[in-house]
Parts: C-alpha cells; sequence; structure tokens
C-alpha cells in the first residue's frame, strides 16, 4: 500500500502490498488522529480552523478500502468516524481515533465498538483475565443479507463465557477473492467460516499486484460456478496461503451430504443453528494451537516445591541463594529459571533421549506446525542436528553429494560417518566475493557420471543448503524431482539453519523442504503424473547425457521413495534459546529403513543432561509461529523492504551504499523472471518468481555493497557498526555486509540502522573533503583492490581418491594427520614453490568464519586459486590455520604407504 498523497496531492484508496498492510494501516490511523489533533489545537488555541471535512476524504477513503479486512475497527467505525467528522465532532471523532490507535499499538483487542477494554462481551460471565487476550478474529465468508449476517454475529458473540480462554471478533466479506485478500493483508485472522453462499470477485480496488497474486493463486478456481465446488476450492486456496488455520463450512440444507463430500479440508462441519458448537470448535482449534506441554510442565514443576538429592546444586536455587558471592546471579536471571533448573525426567517432565510424555507432545505438535512426518528437538544446535542425520543416513563406502560451500558441521559429520565424498562446486560471484548455489545441472551431471561409472548404487545422500548464508535460495522440489529421476531413493538433507521461519508464509513457503516433499507426494500419487511420466519415459529411451541434462526430468512415481531430512536452527530466525533447533523429517521409508539408526545417532550426539530452557523454548517459538508466524514474517519481509527502498532513495546513502538485487546475486541463467528485484515490484511478481526461477533470494538478506566507501567489509563491520554503534550484523566480505531482518526486528531498530548509515556516510564526505583539501588519498581500500576469484574445489589427492575416481575418502586423511611425523606447517610462499614440484595436500579443515565453510578439507589438493583467495582474504577468525606457523600439510613421504 502507499501511504502518501499522489503526485495531485490527494490520497490513494487501492489496496496494494499486503506485506506493508499492518503498518499502512497503523499509520494511516495514526496520521488521521494528528490531522484531528492539530484542528481542535486550533480550535483552543482561538485560531481560523485550516482543516475541513473535505481535507480527510483521501485518508478515510484509504480507511474505507482496508477497513472491511478487518473485524475491528472495521469498516462501520470508519463510517462514524467520518460521519462525526463532516459534522464538525472533531472532538468525538478524536476520541474514536485514540481508541483505534490504542488497539493497534499494543496490538489487545477492544469491544465490539473497538475501544479499549479487556476484550470480554458486556454481559460475559465470569473473572476477568489477569491480561488483555491478542486480537484474534475470525473470518466468515457469505454473500448472503445483511440482517441475517448480522443476526449470525451477534448469536456467536453471545456464546461467550467468562472463561474462554479467548476472546475473537467476526469479520464477514462476501467474496472468493475478498476472502484470499483478507487472509494475505489481515494477519489477526485465526479460523475461517465457509458457507454454500461465495461471490467470485470483489467490488473493492486492489492493486494489480495484489489481484494478480489472489488470482494466480485461486487459478481456474474462481470460474467455478457449482456452489460445493467453489466451498472446496476456496478451501483449498486457504490451506495453500494460511494452512495453520481451521476451517469450517457452515451449511443450511443438505448437511449430511456435504460432509460427505468435502474429505478433510474442514475441521468440522456445522448447521447454521449449531452456534455453541461452532464456538467452541473456534476456541479450541486456537487452544490446541496454544497448548505448549512441556513449557506447561516445567512450569507445574518449578511452582511446587520438593527436595533435590540428585544432581545440580543450581536447582531451586540451592547453591545461589545462601551464597553472598554469587547471589546477584539470582538478581539478574530471576528464581523462575533456577526454580525451573532440574535433572528430572519424571514427575511430569520427560526425557530427550526417550520421551513418552510431554516432550514426545512437544515434538509431535512441531511436526503438525512445520508440516513433517516427524520433528525431533535439539538442544546443541544445528551442528549436531547434521551430526545425527549423516550418521543415521550414511556409513563407510556410501557416496554423498555435498555442497562444498555447506556448513562446516557437514564436513565434520561426514568423516565421523566415513562417507566417500564428492564435493559440488557453487557458481562463485567474484565482484562481490560471494558463493551462490550448486546449479542444478551441475547435480545431474555429476550423478549421471557415476552412474555411468557404475556406481550409482553407492550414492546413498545429497545435502545442500537452503537458504545459503547470504540468501540464495533453491526450489528443492525441482532438485529432488529431478534428482529422484536418476536415482529413485536418494536421500535428501536441507540445512535450513538459516530458514525455519519460511514455513509460515506462502511465498516462502513453497521453497521449504517439507512442502516441496508434500507437494511431490500428492503430485506422484495421480494418474496426471504417472501418464506424463510414461511419456517422457518413453520419449527419453536411449538419450545421452546431455539431452538428460537440458531435460526437466519427471520421477517414476511407482519406484520413487521420498526421503527428506531438514535441519533449522529454530534459534536463529524464530524464538528460541541459543542452541535450540529442530531436526524435520519427510521419510517414507523412516519407520522400515532408519528409525534405529536415527535414534542411536540422536543418542550419540545428544547430551544426556540437555537444558530443559532450551526446550521449553522450542516449545514456545512453535506457539508463536502457529499462532502469529504469518503476521511476523510478513512484517519481517515489509521492514527489509523498508531499509532497501530507504538506501536505493536516499542521495547521501546510495552515494557510498548499494544494495544488492537478485539480478545481482543470481545470473541470468538460473531466473525465468526478467525482474531485477522481484519483491520490490510486489507480492504477484515475487510469488512468480519463486515458483518459476531455479534460484532466488531472501529479500530479507540485504547483502550491503560498500565498496564505495573505501573500507573493507571486515573493518566495516568491527570498527564502523559493532564498535561505533553497537550494530550487529550477520558477516562480511572483502566489499560486502550482510544484514537481515528477522521476526523480532522492530521499525525502531530499521531506523537506527538508517540513521547510523547516514551518520557513516556523513563521516566519509567529511573526510574526503579534507583529503581534497589537503590533496592526501584515502587509504586504499576494495574499491582499488584487484577482483580475485574464488577458488571451486580442487581435487582430492590421489591417496584419498575412492574407488570411483570421482570421490574423496576425508575420513583416512584425517585420522591420518593424527599419526606423529606424517603433518608439517608451511607457509603459503612455501606451498607455492612446492606446487611446481607436485602436490600439497592440506591435513586438515581451513574454514574462514563467517561464513563457516571450509577452503580446504583433509586430503584436498592445495591449489594456486586457493591461496590467491587465502592471501587476501580479510576475516579475521580462520579456524585450522595458524598465523604464525602457516597451513598443516602432510609430508609427501607420509602418503606414500597409502598408495
Amino acid at each position: 500500500m502507499t501511504f502518501a498523497p499522489t503526485a495531485g496531492g490527494r490520497w490513494g484508496a487501492e489496496i496494494g502490498t499486503p506485506e506493508s498492510a499492518w503498518r499502512t494501516r497503523k499509520d494511516t490511523w495514526e496520521y488521521l488522529g494528528y490531522a484531528l489533533s492539530g484542528i481542535l489545537q486550533q480550535r483552543r488555541m482561538g485560531q481560523l480552523e485550516t482543516g475541513s471535512a473535505a481535507s480527510f476524504t483521501g485518508i478515510l477513503q484509504l480507511l474505507e478500502s482496508l477497513e472491511p479486512y478487518w473485524a475491528l475497527p472495521g469498516l462501520q467505525a470508519v463510517k462514524d468516524i467520518s460521519e462525526l467528522i463532516g459534522l464538525g465532532r472533531y472532538s468525538e471523532a478524536m476520541s474514536r481515533v485514540e481508541g483505534v490507535n490504542e488497539m493497534l499499538r499494543t496490538g489487545f483487542h477492544g469491544t465490539e465498538e473497538g475501544a479499549p477494554g479487556d476484550g470480554l462481551s458486556p454481559d460475559a460471565d465470569g473473572p476477568t483475565p489477569s491480561r488483555p487476550a491478542p486480537h484474534i478474529e475470525v473470518l466468515v465468508v457469505d454473500s448472503g443479507p445483511t440482517e441475517e449476517l448480522e443476526r449470525f454475529t451477534r448469536e456467536l458473540r453471545d456464546q461467550r463465557r467468562g472463561l474462554d480462554k479467548f476472546t475473537y471478533h467476526v469479520n464477514v466479506v462476501p467474496s472468493f477473492v475478498d476472502a484470499l485478500v483478507a487472509l494475505v493483508i489481515n494477519p489477526s485472522i485465526q479460523a475461517v467460516i465457509l458457507t454454500p453462499r461465495i461471490s467470485a470477485h470483489s467490488q473493492q480496488r486492489l492493486s494489480s499486484s495484489l489481484r494478480r497474486f489472489v488470482e494466480r493463486r485461486a487459478g481456474n478456481r474462481l470460474h467455478e460456478t457449482r456452489s460445493i465446488r467453489r466451498i472446496i476450492h476456496l478451501a483449498d486456496a486457504v490451506a495453500e496461503i494460511r494452512p495453520e488455520l481451521d476451517v469450517f463450512l457452515m451449511a443450511g440444507v443438505a448437511l449430511e451430504s456435504l460432509a460427505g463430500s468435502v474429505n478433510g479440508r474442514f475441521r468440522r462441519v456445522f448447521s447454521r443453528t449449531d452456534a455453541m458448537d461452532l464456538h467452541l470448535s473456534i476456541l479450541g482449534g486456537i487452544t490446541e494451537r496454544f497448548e505448549t506441554p512441556f513449557f506447561d510442565a516445567i512450569q507445574e514443576y518449578s511452582r511446587r516445591p520438593g527436595g533435590v538429592f540428585h544432581a545440580l546444586p543450581v536447582s531451586r536455587g540451592g547453591s545461589v541463594l545462601a551464597s553472598p558471592w554469587i547471589e546477584d546471579m539470582a538478581d539478574f536471571y530471576g528464581m523462575n529459571l533456577l526454580l525451573a533448573e532440574t535433572s528430572a525426567t519424571s514427575g511430569g517432565l520427560d526425557s530427550l533421549l526417550d520421551p513418552h510424555g510431554a516432550i514426545k507432545e512437544a515434538q509431535e505438535l512441531a511436526a503438525r506446525a512445520f508440516g513433517s512426518h516427524r520433528s525431533y528437538f535439539a538442544t546443541n544446535g544445528t551442528s549436531t542436528a547434521n551430526k545425527i542425520v549423516h550418521q543415521s543416513i550414511v556409513g563407510p563406502g556410501d557416496i554423498v553429494l555435498v555442497d562444498r560451500n555447506c556448513h562446516k558441521s557437514h564436513h565434520y559429520a561426514l568423516v565421523l560417518a566415513g562417507a566417500s565424498v564428492s564435493y559440488l562446486d557453487a557458481y562463485p560471484l567474484d565482484e562481490h566475493s560471494l558463493y551462490g548455489a550448486v546449479p542444478l545441472e551441475s547435480i545431474k551431471r555429476r550423478l549421471l557420471a557415476i552412474r555411468d561409472a557404475g556406481q550409482l548404487d553407492r550414492v546413498k545422500m545429497i545435502t545442500l543448503t537452503n537458504c545459503t548464508f547470504d540468501g540464495i535460495v533453491y526450489d528443492p522440489r525441482r532438485v529432488m524431482e529431478e534428482c529422484l529421476a536418476i536415482k529413485p531413493d536418494l536421500v535428501f538433507l536441507w540445512d535450513e539453519a538459516w530458514f525455519a521461519f519460511a514455513g509460515f508464509h506462502p511465498v516462502y513457503r513453497q521453497r521449504t523442504a517439507m512442502h516441496a516433499a508434500a507437494v511431490l507426494e500428492q503430485d506422484f500419487s495421480t494418474a496426471d503424473y504417472g501418464r506424463r511420466f510414461e511419456d517422457q519415459k518413453a520419449l527419453l529411451a536411449g538419450a545421452d547425457t546431455e539431452t538428460l541434462v537440458r531435460t526437466r526430468l519427471l520421477a517414476d512415481p511407482t519406484s520413487t521413495r521420498l526421503r527428506v531430512y531438514a535441519t533449522q536452527s529454530t534459534h536463529k530466525t524464530l524464538t528460541s534459546l541459543r542452541q535450540g533447533s529442530m531436526i524435520h523429517v519427510f521419510d517414507q521409508d523412516f519407520a522400515e529403513l532408519n528409525e534405529e539408526s536415527f535414534l542411536e545417532a540422536f543418542m550419540t550426539h545428544t547430551s544426556t543432561s540437555p537444558n530443559y530452557q532450551i526446550l521449553a523454548s522450542l516449545d514456545i517459538g512453535r506457539r508463536q509461529v502457529e499462532l502469529e508466524g504469518y503476521a511476523l514474517v510478513q512484517r519481517q519481509a515489509d521492514l527489509a523492504m523498508s531499509i532497501r527502498r530507504t538506501v536505493g532513495r536516499h542521495a547521501l546513502l546510495r552515494k557510498y551504499f548499494r544494495v544488492l538485487y537478485t539480478s545481482d546475486l543470481v545470473p541470468d541463467a538460473y531466473r525465468i523472471s526478467t525482474s531485477p528485484n522481484p519483491a520490490k515490484d510486489g507480492l504477484a511478481s515475487w510469488d512468480q518468481a519463486w515458483a518459476e526461477d531455479e534460484f532466488v533470494v531472501d529479500p530479507c538478506r540485504i547483502t550491503l555493497d560498500i565498496t564505495a566507501t573505501g573500507v573493507d567489509g571486515d573493518t566495516f563491520k568491527h570498527d564502523y557498526l559493532m564498535d561505533g554503534h553497537r550494530i550487529q550484523v550477520n558477516k562480511t566480505s572483502r566489499s560486502n555486509v550482510l544484514i537481515m531482518t528477522t521476526i523480532g526486528t522492530t521499525r525502531s531498530s530499521v531506523a537506527y540502522l538508517i540513521e547510523v548509515l547516514v551518520k557513516i556516510a556523513e563521516d566519509l564526505d567529511r573526510r574526503r573533503a579534507l583529503s581534497r583539501v589537503k590533496t592526501r588519498p584515502l587509504p586504499p581500500g576494495p574499491d582499488t583492490a584487484p577482483v580475485i576469484p574464488l577458488p571451486d574445489f580442487s581435487r582430492f589427492a590421489p591417496a584419498f581418491l575412492t574407488a570411483d575416481g570421482a570421490s574423496g575418502d576425508m575420513r583416512s586423511a584425517y585420522y591420518l594427520s593424527y599419526r606423529k611425523g606424517t603433518t608439517e606447517h608451511l607457509s603459503s610462499a612455501e606451498i607455492r614453490d612446492r606446487l611446481a614440484m607436485g602436490d600439497v595436500v592440506s591435513a586438515s579443515f581451513v574454514t574462514p568464519y563467517p561464513p563457516g565453510f571450509p577452503v580446504l578439507v583433509p586430503g584436498q589438493c592445495f591449489s594456486a586459486d586457493i591461496l590467491d583467495y587465502m592471501d587476501v582474504l580479510d576475516t579475521r577468525e580462520i579456524h585450522g590455520y595458524d598465523k604464525e606457523l602457516g597451513y598443516l600439510v602432510f609430508r609427501p613421504e607420509a602418503l606414500y604407504p597409502v598408495y
């Protein structure tokens, strides 16, 4: 939406970008309050009023286009305020607007009229809740007579009781399109009620982007004329956009036949007279998502008195409260932390290693939220989660295809598992000192080459990072479908450490591993897919490698098994304490082929004393995203776009900073979309690009090119941002700084970031002005430094190549370095000299951090490209490299016994 007057000075009344609807709506109501306040101030001072009812027309028109999609304050409140303004009763109008702004500011609901209150209906019995309930709305889609709909709304409201845990407000829209618009711009909706009386199109003015998004999601379903089919289509569309919501069907006639024909799309089917059961079902669905079994259990444990004659002296504050030396620990962290610390697994609690109670229930709720068959909590971060999955799937002799640029935990996991590693190279972005992602063409070529070598049966798994540190996102559905066409039992591990939030927004969700697996499972079950596969099979009989690489392959639905794993750092992008992570499993053969080994691997890597506070926070984080995840991700994306827009439009910021677009980070060869920045062009363009392009860029990852500042990325991060203004950023390269928004980002923090960037730019301007006066140039920076090509994976030394000749035995190299006399340290210059005589082989991982992936692994040959890259790398922290001694390499004579 556009919160600004048009070129002619009039306010637009068209509903535009749904990501910013929350901000536009809030700002417009606040602006209305400012305008009314100005007129009232003039009255108090006896001045001639410069405002008039006509001057409010544009603002009120914008609110009239927005509020039909909210129950509170709703369209009627706008009309009432408009009438008061028209009568010159500005004080009364101001009182109403203040009530609305208080509701929008706090996020808590008021009475049906929109005034602040406790959220209970005036005639509700029972005690008032201790704190206001969050604003909850129920959407009814019905084009029936106004009087009948008002009567139905009153009937639902009359069912409220003071003991109800939640209070909701009902909003009615008439059409299929209006329902979808409400779902994308109003995140307060927690349930949807459909009726047979649904018209197709909206009478509201929608922007072309919003209309295209809705029509794209609705597809041909909008043209359905049969009532029951239209209901089913709308239920399906709701599930695609907001799958966490309960959908109810309310019908007046033929109830039994309807219930038998809608097949699982609705939580329940009701008669129009069943207001009480409908009300209880709405509350029941919200309550189910609100449940946090383990968090509740740990709270209950902390409230009960008891004695501790087991481990943990800190439990219940025993070793803290009586100590004059550390009592400030309780002052700082609070007593609840100490009361909840325990090593008990009974008494209402549970064991993470063998869950049967609250933890088991919490993990089952996580599986529901994230769309997996099973979900497991991890308290040692995603590094441990990755090791668990690798160890459960692969062993010595198995080949694993791995993105060379994946997190170092994968490389260590493969050493532990003893698997043969076949590294895949991502496309490089030399100009920006960044790696992209691994092209599907490269993956297919590698699989086909291994097939042609007669080793395909040894390939067990492929590991890819989705999304990458820099926000480049794969199309998991296409990758899995085409790889399964070559290897039908291939296992996939998607490292989604930075992508845990993605399942709670319709555009992001389509690029998640769990959703892609579910879509493929559905596709494989259809007769149409089977026919298309058979047609392609006949067409490609005897096809050569190049043809197969160029063709979008279909998997054989009769033999393919979907075995998909995703690891997520909940603590990185959702609410959790540090090291809280999850493993999500969508494995059709899990119970038969992997459950036992998975649990053994889980036992191997998981502490027998897991932190209960981390587990409780994972439970809470799951509750949050099921109830407000869509709102939070929507806001996160909008704030990121506001940063991008501000940097691009601000004259001084443009002078020193440039936000890299999708077109900078994803080469044309991997994009169907032509827009340089699809998310900037609106929801429809963003959605279409994410549905079609091979790689896309998460708009919440903002890669800021700082080349024009003359400062390298590491110095800019530490000296300018962190030390100078206490702003934390994610990572840097030689010429870039990566900024990201999360569900915890606020408008104030965004404003502060912009303020700091402006201050830095002003300081650079002053320094350059002084430099010109003194005719002394600034120190050389990235803008004058040569571009060093990013190195690909070189190769494994012959001593560590496996039988297929395409993969490496990293485990042997890793443990060979343990033997005395097998290694030595060499400087870069010394290695360059030796390369003229033969291979120089790394004996350790060499991992710049960030981004946290190894440039060298045990058994890998050095190359001039690698040394060139490492020599100019400005990262302060490099694991496996000693600044004084150099690189750890194998002595040439140590490799001979391995041949």
